[in-house]
């Protein structure tokens, strides 16, 4: 029975290609995202461990929450203190923070989160080993910086060159004297690094004489954690004292976190893809055992058992997805080789490495594929092994009998009620906990219809079909009657193309109407024409609202800044700004009092929600704790609409200001006069000195920004989504080739009664293009239904979300269907107009 699998898989080579296709591509998939993973996950590692090799013990200002800034600071006596302990080899302080450099239009050379800065610590030998120099030297005076090499050639700039920069108030200039190499994720993600001697990067990102941290080297031969430990003892409680041990443990768990983040995304839609291919191998075997029915009649006939039978195709399946799998894992390197550089193509920067393959892996891929493949061939096989020997040999003339579909159709129709049920409750929630719930909902509405389908295609093939008739003639009534000849093989067929467009229509839906939510958003609540911002998380200093007042063509000028407070144990934001002004930058409508009383300490306005929460009203006090551990209990002096641009909480500066460890603006709101915004953003920038840490945005590049999340999100879902319907569409080839071959005789018919090559193709054609048309219908249908009721549970937290049915996209989806129904057939319907007509009648 081996033999004959053996030889059965050799003898149909050509049938069961596109089923091996479907395979490989999804364990390449597979293979494909572990290899990358590990690859990138290898290299972060390599990074991490290099700059941890040198680092026995790191001391750090205090732990998050702790006030340690305040009780004590690293400076020069604790770096004296732990050079005199035994087993110390050497303390290495460093400065760091964020600075921004220019690039060659004044624009910052990095990211937002990335431009970074900190200070060259030359050892003995000159240099710095964190920092390799490729030109130049490190900066050892006030006005000199040195640039790491991307940033520098972003800047334009070369050694001997001025470079213009800002930490969180005016421009700055400085020498250029020397460009190096650094590892930082930082700064290799797409920041930027700048490096200071020390006593300047003390000066510009933190307090003169105090450092974020110092690195401890030990002697060869001195012990790790004893030295840890002595560490600890000589230093307040309040510094953080960490082993490079630990911090190898943490930068550990930290990358597997993210790396797996990015591993389990990719193995979704790989899983997708492979569910998508079970349908195309069940289909394939199916064909297949119904084309070899005298075969197995003969095997039975002779003595073979059911359970040989079924070890038969099982044996056949095993070795189709050992050889597929072989195949994926070989095209899943070089997904793996390429991704990484179509991601940087794309903008993304991955720390380079050499290529991880672990034996894992490879046996993943081939387990994935045998198993796969095995589990769709089962219900084929079992079929298989039901063949009476005689009852076989006497009817491999005549049609199969049609199975019954009441059980199915009852199952199906189960299935779909409760799937249904469950989103239709998902509509009445009002918070995301009911995820689970959607989840599951959608899970069981997808399932049940995949096994209604044949019972669905019936009506849908014949409206189809007499469209076809009417302006096919024959050719479309025969197209008709061989999609209704076998229900499950069209349903089959169509439902692996339905599940990649249901995902895809479920989060174009999802995605077009968050951004039709967020445009409705921005202008209801901020009327203000510009956005003054920084670059960094540093805010901005407090005469940048004053220097914007000043120019012309601003009608109003509105900082605002913030902080965090609780009340009655619960977090909540305060929000400072001239509350007399605020309504000229932001729709703030009153619901009780006046903004006018919100002045000095004694009063602040509060949002509806607040309101509600706290049971406070106009002339209420209001208990806020600040996190610096005072405390204060203003009253109430107006009631406002909930309002994203204040928050909760809305006071004069003078209240919130001395809760703030340095007075900062996060944004000032400006409106323009009449007649005034054009070319405003530039003057502003330019009266601001050309400042690279200053951005001026509309409302539109907020929204923009907003949207931006999720446009590019959407285009990486297509083309993830991409291989199932890929494989999707090979599952069309595959099934109207596979019933090509087997109607051979009945094609040799039409061909000797007098039908036309062309008419035979257009037949073909117009069978593939009711099955894809039907799989992008329901998907289509499907999606839409589970966007709907999914999107519900945005409600509270985004109640301008409004589903939006992109109709424009639907019609694309649908026309790509189409298309993809006509490509399927080129082969299948040239290979069937050219059989011989003789040979086919006496085809067996």
């Amino acid at each position: 029975m081996l033999r004959t699998a053996l030889r059965n898989v050799l003898a149909h080579k050509a049938r069961l290609m596109m089923t091996a296709l479907a395979v490989l591509l999804g364990t390449a998939f597979v293979s494909g995202t572990l290899i990358f993973s590990d690859t990138v996950e290898g290299a972060f590692r390599n990074k991490m461990s290099k700059s941890l090799d040198d680092v026995a013990v790191q001391v750090t200002a205090g732990r998050p929450g702790t006030d340690a800034q305040d009780d004590g600071a690293l400076d020069s006596r604790v770096v004296g203190t732990l050079r005199a302990l035994p087993g110390v080899a050497s303390v290495r302080p460093s400065v760091s923070g964020v600075v921004v450099v220019a690039d060659k239009h004044n624009d910052p050379a990095g990211s937002d989160w990335g431009s970074t800065g900190a200070n060259y610590v030359p050892g003995k030998d000159g240099k710095d080993s964190r920092y390799p120099l490729v030109t130049g030297r490190g900066p050892a005076a006030e006005g000199e910086i040195a640039l790491d090499a991307k940033t520098a050639g972003k800047a334009g700039a070369e050694v001997g060159d001025t470079v213009r920069l800002a930490v969180d108030g005016p421009v700055l200039g400085k020498k250029l004297v020397g460009i190096v190499e650094t590892d930082d994720p930082r700064v290799t993600s797409g920041g930027s690094l700048a490096l200071f001697d020390t006593a300047t990067a003390q000066k510009l990102l933190g307090s003169k004489g105090r450092f974020s941290e110092l690195v401890v080297t030990a002697k060869p031969g001195a012990d790790q954690q004893q030295l840890t430990a002595k560490v600890r003892e000589v230093l307040p409680k309040t510094f953080e004292v960490q082993s490079g041990a630990q911090l190898a443990a943490e930068q550990s768990k930290m990358i597997d976190h993210e790396t797996s983040s990015i591993r389990n995304t990719f193995l979704v839609f790989a899983g997708i893809s492979l569910f998508v291919g079970v349908f195309i191998i069940a289909n394939t075997f199916t064909m297949l055992i119904a084309q070899r029915s005298r075969e197995i009649a003969l095997l039975r006939a002779v003595g073979a058992s059911r359970r040989q039978v079924v070890r038969s195709v099982l044996a056949e399946a095993a070795v189709l997805g050992l050889v597929a799998s072989a195949g994926g894992f070989a095209l899943g390197l070089g997904i793996a080789v390429g991704l990484p550089r179509l991601l940087k193509a794309t903008g993304a920067e991955l720390p380079d490495g050499p290529l991880v393959v672990e034996p894992s892996v490879v046996l993943t891929a081939l387990a994935v594929g045998v198993v796969v493949t095995v589990l769709a061939a089962w219900l084929p096989s079992r079929k298989a092994a039901k063949i009476a020997p005689v009852e076989a040999l006497a009817s491999v003339d005549q049609a199969p009998a049609t199975r019954s579909l009441v059980v199915r159709n009852s199952l199906g129709a189960a299935l779909t009620s409760l799937g249904v049920a469950l989103m239709l409750y998902v509509t009445t929630l009002r918070d995301s906990g009911g995820l689970t719930v959607a989840m599951a909902g959608s899970a069981l509405t997808l399932a049940g219809v995949i096994v209604l389908a044949p019972l669905l295609s019936r009506p849908f093939v014949h409206l189809f079909g007499k469209a076809a008739t009417r302006f096919s003639g024959v050719s479309g009534k025969l197209a008709k009657e061989n999609a209704l000849r076998n229900p499950r093989r069209t349903a089959a067929t169509a439902s692996a193309l339905m599940i990649g467009l249901t995902l895809i229509t479920g989060l174009t839906v999802g995605a077009v109407s968050a951004n039709q939510g967020m445009d409705k958003k921005g202008p209801q609540q901020l009327t203000a024409d510009f956005k003054v911002k920084s670059a960094s998380y540093l805010g901005l200093s407090p005469e940048v609202g004053k220097e914007v007042a000043k120019q012309p063509g601003v009608a109003a000028a509105v900082p605002l800044r913030s902080t965090g407070f609780q009340s009655e144990e619960k977090p909540a934001l305060a929000t400072a700004a001239d509350a007399t002004r605020i309504g000229k930058v932001a729709d703030v409508r009153v619901t009780a009092g006046s903004l006018s009383g919100v002045q000095g300490t004694g009063a602040v306005a509060v949002s509806a929600k607040f309101a509600e929460e706290h049971a406070l009203t106009v002339g209420s006090a209001v208990r806020m704790s600040f996190y610096d551990g005072k405390k204060a209990a203003p009253k109430v002096a107006a009631v406002y609409a909930d309002n994203d641009v204040l928050g909760e909480v809305l006071t004069a500066p003078a209240l919130i200001d001395p809760h703030l460890e340095r007075v900062r603006d996060d944004e000032v709101l400006v409106k323009a006069a009449p007649g005034q915004a054009a070319g405003l953003p530039g003057r502003i920038k330019e009266a601001l000195g050309g400042n690279p840490l200053i951005k001026v945005e509309t409302p539109e590049d907020l929204r923009r920004q907003a949207s931006g999340n999720i446009d590019p999100i959407l285009n990486l879902s297509y083309g993830l989504l991409g291989m199932a319907v890929l494989i999707a569409v090979i599952g069309v080839v595959n099934t109207l080739a596979m019933s090509v071959f087997e109607r051979t005789r009945e094609i040799g018919m039409l061909r000797a009664i007098g039908m036309a090559r062309r008419e035979v193709k257009q037949m073909v054609r117009l069978e593939s293009v009711m099955i894809a048309m039907f799989g992008a219908v329901l998907g289509v249908g499907v999606g839409i239904f589970l966007a709907w009721s999914g999107g519900h549970l945005l409600r509270s937290s985004f109640p301008q979300y409004e589903m939006t049915v992109p109709w424009a996209r639907i019609g694309i989806f649908l026309l790509l269907a189409l298309a993809v129904g006509v490509l399927a057939a080129v082969w299948p319907a040239r290979r069937a107009a050219r059989l011989n007509m003789l040979e086919s009648i006496g085809a067996q």
